[in-house]
């Protein structure tokens, strides 16, 4: 980083790269949501159906897909939550201090819910 502030043009278009750091990340945020409330909704399902006893012995156990797609909602979170960090810090880096990102903070209350489906999930299994 230079000691003299960047152009107009510069500083527009560090902020441009930062916004779209921050659609990318609640895109990310938005596709680990579904998985999250679709695992939980799969398992709940199944676990209707089996306490009702309409349901036969199945191949693969729900709770397990259930599980797995919570699990990979939850990753998915993490890993466009630390890219989006990378990305952040080199723009800082290169532009100097940006503003906060609200769609960290979304994505932490997400991963939080995603977390207590999780246990949710596990601890009823």
């Amino acid at each position: 980083m230079t000691d003299h502030p960047p152009d107009p043009n510069t500083r527009l278009a560090a902020e441009r790269t930062r916004l779209a750091l921050e659609r990318t990340l609640m895109a990310w945020t938005r596709t680990s949501t579904s998985l999250i409330a679709f695992g939980f909704t799969i398992y709940q399902i199944f676990q209707y159906l089996a306490d009702s006893g309409r349901l036969r012995e199945p191949f693969v156990s729900p709770q397990v897909v259930g599980v797995a797609m919570i699990l990979v909602g939850l990753t998915a979170l993490i890993l466009g939550w630390v890219q989006h960090r990378q990305e952040m810090r080199a723009l800082s880096s290169d532009f100097g201090p940006m503003r906060y990102s609200i769609a960290s903070v979304v994505a932490a209350l997400i991963a939080g819910l995603g977390l207590i489906a999780l246990l949710g999930v596990t601890l009823r299994m």
